[in-house]
């Protein structure tokens, strides 16, 4: 497996609240700069989304592309690769840990992503920590805005 790149963040909000917002791709364009169109395609049996396309334009890589999402209890969500254009995989996950006794939550963003057109490993991590601290940052803004409920 490639080399993954992770951050984590923390924000005043419980990680139910979090995972709410994490989980509503139909306002991901909403705040997040680099998915300008969602489409949830397959739902598991708790309604929770199990396929999901994705436009993206981060940058170096611009994309139309189809994750699967797993689902770890409440708390963690991890992606894989469906099909793309651009993309030869793309595993991530979103785990949530509760900080000084629930109200807050420790965000961590793990990426890997492998694009089909050759790009340094440099510039790939790069690129892959743009797109985490930037998700980051849009979504302790989105929850603590209170725009996310």
């Amino acid at each position: 497996m490639a080399e993954h790149t992770s951050s984590s963040i923390t924000i005043d909000a419980a990680p139910a609240e979090v995972m709410g917002v994490i989980s509503d791709f139909a306002r991901y364009p909403e705040w997040t700069g680099e998915v300008k169109q969602a489409e949830v395609l397959a739902t598991d049996d708790q309604g929770r989304a199990e396929q999901v396309r994705l436009v993206l334009d981060a940058g170096a890589i611009k994309d139309d592309h189809t994750l699967a999402y797993t689902w770890h209890g409440a708390d963690e969500v991890s992606w894989t690769l469906v099909k793309s254009q651009m993309l030869r995989a793309i595993d991530g996950s979103y785990r949530l840990a509760p900080v000084g006794g629930g109200d807050r939550t420790e965000v961590t963003y793990q990426l890997t992503v492998d694009v089909k057109i050759p790009m340094l490993g440099m510039i790939k991590r790069k690129a892959e920590k743009v797109i985490i601290d930037r998700a980051l940052a849009g979504l302790k803004k989105r929850v603590e805005s209170g725009a996310g409920a």
